[in-house]
């Protein structure tokens, strides 16, 4: 039988960020694929190291709206590795509840999604409405539904209003009871389960192989949580479970998601409470970094989120690397998407909850010619931004 070739992207309507992927089918069954990154690279990297380490965790906050906390809690982590700087006990509990909060809005967001890539748009409708109580928690908190702003070297930007915590508990009430009718109805639905059970299994070898990490490495039995296994902020001073199951499927990852909004309610609940006895400052006031480099990690939603800075002692780094989640999971799919059928594969390559913009890498390969011609570039575009500056400014 002949293979042929069928690419799905740049852009798709199952991709909500540029992307490429080149499908090789014999018939209906998928027999390969290859992914070309790069469509979407904003050069996060080398732009942190023209700021102060306070402006990198603004830019970092911005590298997805969906992991808006995850990448500055990785980068915070990383600066205070270098001087080994300690966290108010209040700043610990915030940011736990802002990470937990930020866990259950975007599981709750791909729920959405994957009910509406296999035509369940009922569940995409039931999701995206109680994550809406999720958003306004955050407003409460940080002022902001997205891109809350409260991480800090040494601490958080903000308090959490005393006045606001009955409020707080009384949605978060609301968003378990609507949890639980949710995962009681894809727990009973016949429909689901058979478009979803057995569907891209990624076993267990394959998950420790490809270095899988968050929800995708733990529904093929692989229990690994930076939560547990290198805890920080809050997360040693909280009770919660690390959910695993086996199977490996996108059935099982959907439920590895569903039961960890409800742990993520549990912890928040617990922050919720320590904040009404426990007082104190909020951030320990950080005057200068020392020379050094450390790193940072947090279990973001779709898994370890690896930031490392170095310093040279002044007031920005000198390197600033990032490693996201989907950069370790989307490789899966060589092994998860072969040998099923055409039709399942879209719903595999979405059960990772890929994010293509954290994943974005340039690579350059420097020759003569090829640096000649980067060169150029780079001149082509100061001129071409020196040409819209003066247009703007009217020079």
């Amino acid at each position: 039988m002949s293979t042929n070739q069928i690419p799905v992207g740049p852009f798709h309507p199952l991709l909500e960020e540029a992307e490429y992927f080149n499908i090789k089918v014999e018939g209906e069954t998928v027999v390969d694929i290859e992914m070309d990154i790069g469509w979407m690279h904003r050069g996060h990297e080398f732009i942190s190291e023209q700021k102060t380490f306070t402006q990198s965790i603004f830019l970092v906050e911005r590298i997805c709206g969906i992991c808006s906390t995850s990448h500055p809690i990785a980068c915070v982590h990383a600066v205070e590795d270098i001087d080994n700087i300690d966290i108010p006990l209040r700043a610990r509990y915030i940011r736990t509840l802002i990470g937990e909060l930020e866990r259950i809005h975007s599981h709750l967001l791909w729920l959405g999604l994957a009910g509406h890539f296999i035509g369940y748009d009922t569940l995409w409708m039931w999701a995206w409405k109680y994550r809406e109580p999720v958003l306004q928690m955050f407003e409460i908190i940080s002022g902001n539904r997205n891109h809350y702003g409260m991480m800090r070297v040494g601490g958080v930007a903000r308090d959490v209003d005393p006045d606001a915590l009955p409020a707080l508990l009384k949605i978060l009430d609301e968003i378990d009871a609507k949890m639980e009718m949710i995962a009681k109805a894809a727990n009973d639905d016949p429909v689901l389960k058979s478009r979803l059970k057995g569907v891209g299994v990624l076993s267990h070898r394959d998950a420790i192989d490809y270095c899988a990490v968050g929800p995708t490495a733990r529904a093929s039995g692989v229990k690994t949580d930076v939560r547990k296994d290198e805890p920080t902020d809050a997360y040693d001073l909280v009770d919660f479970e690390v959910i695993v199951t086996q199977a490996g499927d996108v059935y099982d990852k959907t439920v590895v998601r569903l039961l960890e909004i409800m742990e993520s309610s549990k912890i928040i609940r617990q922050c919720l409470e320590k904040l009404r006895s426990v007082s104190g400052p909020i951030v320990n006031n950080v005057k200068e970094i020392s020379p050094g480099e450390g790193i940072g990690r947090y279990e973001a939603p779709r898994g370890e989120v690896f930031h490392y800075m170095r310093s040279d002692g002044s007031n920005r780094p000198i390197r600033h690397k990032v490693r996201a989640p989907s950069f370790v999971n989307i490789p899966t799919f060589t092994a998860s998407c072969k040998g099923i059928p055409l039709a399942d594969a879209l719903i595999t390559l979405a059960s990772v909850d890929p994010c293509y913009c954290c994943t974005e890498r340039a690579i350059r390969v420097v020759g003569h010619a090829e640096q000649a011609e980067s060169i150029d570039l780079l001149r082509l575009s100061r001129e071409k931004t020196e040409r819209i500056r003066r247009t703007i400014h009217g020079a």
